[in-house]
């Protein structure tokens, strides 16, 4: 019996994105529920956590982004092969939220000197010191010209592929001195269902 989905969260990629990512690449329907901010004082108390987003299966509630990504990547055969392979898998997802985590600090800075010392911080610092090692990761599984982890995609990919446009909201082009890993997120994003996904989903801010 087919489960029936409902993913609630705002009118944004944000924290919504990587389970909406997964949706995509494993073909499965689900119902995309989307809140203006200024309907979610009165929707709030209707989640778990008090939070989104939340994924509903079959009427039953789940919070924590990683944890609803996690769960759909596993129901759908997206979350690595074996007990290793899952793994790396979350390693990786858990590694690019640390990518990520300086972005909030930059988007919200209002000292244009501090920016810009954050910014290079990001970029000449913060950034090499994952990519490298990611760069390094990729080229070690089949000569970087497969996934990240394993011979089909997982929810690593999608992680990486998904959260480079967070990182643009800091940087211009967080893979300009990575070529071999914009030719990969390049090849993930080009894969139908997701391409699909890309093409048609909503133009939000983040």
């Amino acid at each position: 019996m087919a489960h029936s989905y409902k993913l609630r969260y705002f009118n944004l990629q944000g924290r919504a994105e990587l389970a909406r990512l997964v949706f995509a690449a494993a073909g499965v329907e689900y119902e995309d529920v989307r809140y203006e901010f200024a309907d979610w004082p009165k929707l709030k108390a209707s989640t778990p956590f008090g939070q989104i987003p939340v994924l509903e299966v079959d009427g039953k509630p789940m919070a924590q982004s990683n944890a609803i990504a996690r769960y759909l990547a596993r129901e759908f055969g997206l979350a690595g092969k074996t007990a290793w392979d899952q793994g790396q898998v979350d390693m990786l997802v858990e590694t690019m939220m640390d990518i990520g985590a300086p972005v909030p600090k930059i988007r919200q800075c209002t000292d244009e000197d501090e920016k810009a010392k954050l910014k290079k911080s990001f970029a000449e610092e913060h950034l090499p010191h994952y990519m490298e090692a990611i760069q390094k990761i990729l080229e070690e599984n089949r000569e970087g010209k497969g996934f990240l982890v394993g011979d089909e995609i997982t929810l690593a990919d999608l992680a990486f592929m998904g959260g480079q446009d967070w990182l643009k909201l800091a940087m211009d082009n967080p893979l300009e001195k990575y070529p071999k890993l914009q030719k990969f997120v390049d090849r993930i994003a080009a894969i139908p269902k997701i391409a699909e996904w890309l093409k048609k989903r909503p133009e939000t801010e983040l």
